[in-house]
């Protein structure tokens, strides 16, 4: 194992043992919680087993798995930004709607409060 393989592996294992706290202090959804742990895990594997991951690249026609490496790693991030702005955006509405039927419920509990 080389020193490359070796910080891959300490880095899985810190990002497994981080999400497992932040999911056990319920500081971090059980849905992401398991995305994060998933990709500590495929981290640790191929950490683990160096060759399964050349094997995969050689096996697409991929030269050099480094970059088929950082392709797949941009193309992972891009979908959580995405699937990201997707939640920021639904959170956004449902703010604007609660806000809305708050005030609503103001405006009605005024009209009924007697005047003083």
């Amino acid at each position: 194992m080389t020193g490359v393989h070796i910080i891959a592996l300490v880095s899985a294992v810190v990002t497994l043992t981080v999400i497992l706290e932040l999911s056990r202090r319920r500081h971090l959804h059980e849905k992401y919680a398991l995305l994060w742990l998933g990709v500590g895990v495929v981290i640790a594997i191929f950490a683990i087993a160096p060759g399964l991951f050349n094997a995969i690249a050689h096996s697409l026609g991929v030269k050099s798995p480094p970059s088929l490496l950082l392709v797949l790693a941009s193309l992972f991030l891009l979908m959580v930004c995405v699937y990201l702005s997707w939640e920021v955006g639904r959170l956004e509405d449902k703010a604007r709607v609660l806000a809305e039927e708050l005030t609503l419920l103001k405006k009605t509990v005024e009209e009924q409060a007697p005047s003083a």
